[in-house]
């Protein structure tokens, strides 16, 4: 299957394909959207189906459609409308009767032309309308590190009408159109452009539970080949038939790449019977003892997983301290994280509540303890206390004095740590006091590793011969400090004038990457993603 189509002329002049809050569907997809209606409805859908674009700004969308009589397109702003009238007395083959003014989240239906009116008030008509939009995808509510986008979903008829059904997908504008569609135009068919949140997404488990409606095909392409759409995420195009539905377990769609090639499938798994990561480490909070550091671990899908890192402070929501007892734990969570590439493709994928398996894989358990030990998101720093993340004793890096922690090597040699770190450790010797045997991948992890540390004290220990004071506790990130330096802005710069500890950091790295391979595979053999 490969549907490479011709998009080497726009469907609407440029200044108009470039307006601000516009949302142009590139000629590409709205061939291919076209060519799924064709392949679900028959080739002659057009002349046998009704066409409302609710959502139609310029009229992109409806280019390439033949049968004029059975469309109407409507949109919220006036200019857009003029727009498409003008295109239409320069050939755009729609009627001018059929495009018009209307708020869909606002709106009653009496205010539509009576064509339009006709056919949704006939139960038999209605089951020959397709309602065929790209919705915006704009979305309420406050993210990590971003502003409140105040007033974006909510302040219209059809938010506070649904809320109750919508819940939490109350927010997102898409969702709102889809609610109103279902409830308001019952048995009609719907093609709509919009992200994949309503077939995976946490917040979309209510909304999953009334849209019954039947997924009868749909394929996903890169988000950013959208005018007006930035990151990176899938956006999909779903074919749906609101008559006779049930609830959606799971869903398959073709995925295209950015030039319209076919790349295979990829499957949604509703969340509705799943538990998921963080449901898992929630068990494994130890509020009780003296942590070691602190994760950071927000939502459960791909788009968070910037967030994941392992500091020494910033104890705030969405973090867990880590102590000998979680120690484990909260190193496979950091490492299933983060051996995976964050994708447009995986980006609404959604880590889950594991099955045994992990607890009885010991290599795998050790991989995941080496890949957090040295990964760049172990951001573990001697600012904010003592370090007690130091993966070798002094006499291996050649150490100028006594490092002010072992627990790290304590914890890998399976010894008991004293200094009140914890009296769960007396209770379960046997179970915690566990020495750590490693991968042939992990321990080339630790030489790359060694290699750095080594280079870092031998430079601290002779700051007249070319190096220059350092902290003999430093921890990965305080060495990458002392290499890279800090900018004006103090964010720590992104490359290093020394040329032999790039040669090792790279290094380390490349090592880190053959040991994520390595993890992989078990991230789903032990149910912490599904294939």
């Amino acid at each position: 299957m490969n549907y490479i189509v011709d998009h080497s002329h726009l469907l609407a002049p440029q200044d108009v394909r470039e307006r601000k809050g516009s949302f142009y569907t590139p000629k590409i997809w709205v061939e291919l959207s076209q060519k799924y209606l064709t392949d679900v409805f028959g080739a002659d859908w057009q002349d046998e189906y009704y066409v409302w674009d609710c959502a139609a700004g310029t009229g992109n969308l409806l280019v390439g459609l033949t049968n004029k009589y059975n469309i109407w397109a409507s949109t919220l702003d006036k200019t857009d409308v003029d727009v498409m009238k003008d295109r239409i007395h320069n050939g755009a083959n729609l009627l001018e009767s059929h495009v018009f003014q209307f708020d869909f989240l606002n709106d009653d239906f009496s205010k539509l032309p009576k064509g339009l009116q006709d056919i949704i008030k006939n139960p038999v008509l209605r089951k020959k309308l397709i309602i065929y939009i790209n919705p915006p995808y704009a979305e309420a509510g406050a993210g990590l590190g971003k502003k409140h986008k105040e007033g974006v979903a909510s302040g219209n008829k059809i938010h506070v009408k649904y809320a109750d059904n919508l819940s939490k997908a109350k927010n997102e504008l898409f969702a709102q159109f889809l609610a109103r569609i279902y409830f308001e135009i019952p048995e009609c068919k719907i093609g709509e452009f919009s992200k994949q949140k309503a077939l995976i997404a946490p917040n979309f488990k209510d909304f999953r539970k009334f849209f019954l409606a039947k997924l009868k095909k749909g394929f996903i392409v890169p988000a950013d080949t959208f005018d007006n759409v930035k990151g990176k995420f899938p956006i999909g195009f779903k074919v749906w038939d609101t008559e006779g539905g049930k609830h959606l377990t799971k869903a398959t769609v073709d995925v295209f790449d950015a030039k319209g090639i076919y790349c295979g499938k990829k499957t949604y798994y509703d969340g509705e019977h799943c538990k998921y990561i963080n449901d898992w480490f929630r068990q494994y909070h130890d509020k009780k003892n003296r942590p070691i550091g602190i994760l950071h671990n927000n939502k459960n899908d791909f788009q968070h997983n910037n967030q994941v890192r392992i500091t020494s402070d910033d104890i705030k929501d969405h973090t867990t301290p880590v102590t000998q007892n979680n120690l484990i734990m909260a190193s496979i969570y950091f490492s299933v994280r983060k051996c995976i590439e964050a994708t447009w493709l995986n980006d609404r994928d959604q880590f889950l509540y594991p099955n045994e398996g992990w607890k009885t894989d010991f290599e795998f358990q050790n991989d995941c303890l080496a890949y957090s030990l040295f990964h760049n998101s172990n951001n573990i720093s001697t600012q904010h206390g003592i370090n007690h993340w130091i993966p070798f004793m002094e006499y291996e890096v050649n150490a100028r004095d006594k490092f002010d922690s072992h627990f790290m090597m304590s914890f890998i040699s399976g010894k008991k740590i004293l200094n009140g770190y914890s009296s769960l450790f007396e209770q379960e010797e046997d179970k915690l006091c566990i020495k750590r045997e490693f991968s042939s991948e992990a321990k080339k992890v630790f030489n790359a590793g060694r290699e750095l540390w080594q280079y870092y004290h031998t430079l601290i220990s002779s700051p007249t011969e070319g190096g220059r004071e350092g902290d003999v506790n430093a921890s990965l990130y305080d060495i990458r400090e002392y290499f890279k330096g800090r900018d004006d802005k103090g964010k720590m710069k992104n490359q290093s004038a020394d040329e032999k500890y790039n040669e090792l950091i790279d290094n380390l790295r490349a090592e880190l990457k053959i040991l994520a391979a390595k993890i992989l595979p078990k991230v789903y053999e032990h149910g912490f993603l599904k294939a």
